[in-house]
């Protein structure tokens, strides 16, 4: 009856064993895949990655759109945008005096852009926010109407989209023979 319990061990032993073995071959697999890749590694003052179709990057502001209606203010989860404005009783509406964001608080979570209902909000593929001064990511309404530098327009830096790609490309490219027929 002492016998058992030591076969026992040494079976769960060697499964414990034969288990662990697989864990370690399968990363070492999983390791040596990676080894073929190419670097994906980007220069990024002089190399900027173009941003997704849908990035959320800093809001731009069309002030003669706004119709200061504040649903902007309503469903961001923060309360953040601050619209000033003031009833004109001449012509029965509200006239917009300010608008500002501070992109120091903003989440960039797109609901104001979103439900505006007049379109005058919308994302840019602008990311570079950073400052010395967190007083300066308070954005007002002539800052969020300036539209930003296109990644694709700035002569000054190299965009990446595929890189990967296009050096596979150039590799094709060197090692294969064209004929010519005259």
């Amino acid at each position: 009856m002492n016998m058992f319990p030591m076969i026992t061990g040494f079976m769960s032993y060697g499964q414990q064993t034969i288990r662990a073995t697989r864990y370690i071959g399968q990363s070492f697999i999983t390791t040596l895949s990676h080894t073929n890749r190419l670097p994906i590694t980007i220069h990024y003052p002089y190399e900027k990655s173009i941003t997704p179709e849908r990035f959320r990057g800093r809001i731009h502001f069309e002030f003669d759109k706004c119709i200061a209606c504040e649903v902007c203010v309503r469903v961001c989860p923060i309360d953040l945008p601050l619209v000033d404005w003031r009833f004109k009783k001449d012509i029965k509406r509200k006239q917009l005096l300010n608008y500002s964001i501070d992109f120091g608080v903003c989440i960039f979570c797109g609901n104001c852009v979103e439900y505006c209902p007049t379109n005058c909000l919308s994302m840019t593929e602008e990311y570079e926010l950073s400052t010395y001064d967190r007083h300066e990511l308070n954005y007002n309404q002539i800052a969020l109407s300036r539209l930003p530098i296109s990644i694709m327009e700035d002569y000054t830096i190299q965009t990446i989209r595929n890189s990967t790609e296009n050096k596979i490309d150039e590799e094709k490219s060197s090692n294969s023979r064209t004929i010519t027929f005259k």
